[in-house]
């Protein structure tokens, strides 16, 4: 008896994620229409749809067309029936957004990181994430979780921290010890990874269910996406795209092996070849910074725009090959780097047609996203969201 018990909750709950998810991709939608769309009874979706709207997570809104009849009641997704802490750490920082449950980020903060001692990482994360919604008038109980992305190995399952490039921690239970700090659900991953799971909720992938994000800026990246799920790989690693072999015996990357895409694409591969361009009397202003190498190159300097020429063509490259592997629906570029625009991305585009198998590669695959300074953030919350909506057979707990 408890195990029918058992799968009638489970039928329901998967229920409720395909109309919450319904709501949300297709809403304002009215009861009838969901039922017809996802092939439930109308008694099934009025059942569940009052549940969500007893919940705060879905509102009743204007009224739709008549075709005759009474006009009727519209659902759409409650964006204030919860709110989520996302947190992206850097070497020197924790940006913080509180998003709303349409992933829209409505407050951002920045905390300055002075140590890599984790205990006290922890403890100021704690502390700020309480001040962070005490500022923004939102209660412990209207916090649906908090999730950080950070660079490195993550085992998102566990929320084990395997390896950390820029604080050096191994195998550090990251996700427990903050949890254990707040008493308030908590996620981590990788931070492309977290950037995917949000294009593919809130994003470019909504309507997508094998797709790839790559990111460029200060290191490559890339979220995988196959069958409607991120994938992680073995042990969290999957992803690592910026360290796969471009140029054999080449560049030494800051990973340690030689030749990786990201020693020649990343914004500290750009600036230093500038810079050996500098060195050369190539380029005759001093380039510090990335934004000073865009400034040369747009103002017309035929060796910065060489720079970003060679770095595309590389990235284009590394793509073509993972449209060959994997043939998605459509690969996302995303992160930083994107501020380059037409600099990086044109000779990009022209090398994956130029090296892409035949009839593989569709120009409309490749979106460049917009970014902004708080997107890596808003990629952490998205792992809070996603468990709001994520149907219960996909679903880890915290």
């Amino acid at each position: 008896m408890s195990t029918l018990t058992g799968n009638r909750e489970l039928i329901r709950a998967i229920n409720r994620s395909h109309i919450l998810n319904t709501i949300k991709t297709h809403g304002p939608i009215g009861r009838a229409e969901i039922a017809r769309s996802i092939g439930l009874s109308p008694a099934t979706v009025t059942s569940i749809s009052a549940e969500l709207i007893s919940q705060n997570l879905v509102l009743e809104k204007e009224t739709g067309d008549s075709s005759g009849g009474r006009r009727p009641i519209l659902l759409v997704i409650n964006p204030k029936g919860g709110y989520v802490v996302g947190i992206k750490l850097t070497e020197d920082q924790a940006i913080f957004a509180l998003t709303d449950l349409d992933a829209t980020v409505i407050a951002k903060a920045v905390m300055k990181i002075n140590h890599h001692q984790p205990d006290l990482v922890v403890k100021d994360l704690a502390k700020m994430v309480i001040q962070f919604i005490q500022e923004q008038a939102i209660t412990k109980k209207q916090l649906l979780g908090v999730g950080i992305g950070l660079s490195g190995i993550v085992d998102a399952e566990r929320g084990i921290l395997r390896r950390s490039p820029i604080y050096g921690w191994q195998d550090l239970p990251l996700r427990n010890m903050l949890q254990h700090k707040l008493h308030i659900p908590t996620f981590i991953d990788n931070d492309v990874n977290t950037l995917t799971l949000t294009e593919k909720w809130f994003g470019h992938g909504i309507k997508a269910d094998n797709f790839l994000i790559v990111t460029v800026g200060r290191g490559v990246g890339m979220g995988i996406v196959v069958n409607d799920q991120v994938y992680h790989g073995q042990g969290g690693g999957a992803g690592e795209f910026g360290h796969t072999v471009i140029v054999p015996d080449g560049l030494t990357c800051a990973c340690g092996k030689r030749g990786c895409l990201e020693a020649y694409v990343s914004d500290p591969g750009l600036i230093s070849a500038a810079q050996e361009a500098v060195e050369r009397g190539e380029i005759t202003e001093p380039v510090h910074t990335i934004e000073e190498l865009i400034d040369l190159a747009r103002h017309g300097d035929p060796v910065a725009m060489r720079i970003f020429a060679r770095a595309g063509r590389m990235l284009g490259v590394g793509v073509a090959n993972l449209i060959d592997i994997f043939d998605p629906k459509k690969i996302i570029i995303s992160g930083e780097g994107t501020r380059a625009g037409d600099l990086l991305f044109s000779p990009m585009k022209e090398s994956i047609q130029d090296n892409t198998m035949p009839g593989m590669f569709d120009p409309q695959t490749v979106e460049i996203a917009e970014w902004g300074d708080d997107a890596w953030a808003r990629g952490a919350a998205g792992m809070v969201l996603r468990e709001v909506f994520e149907s219960p057979i996909h679903k880890r707990s915290p």
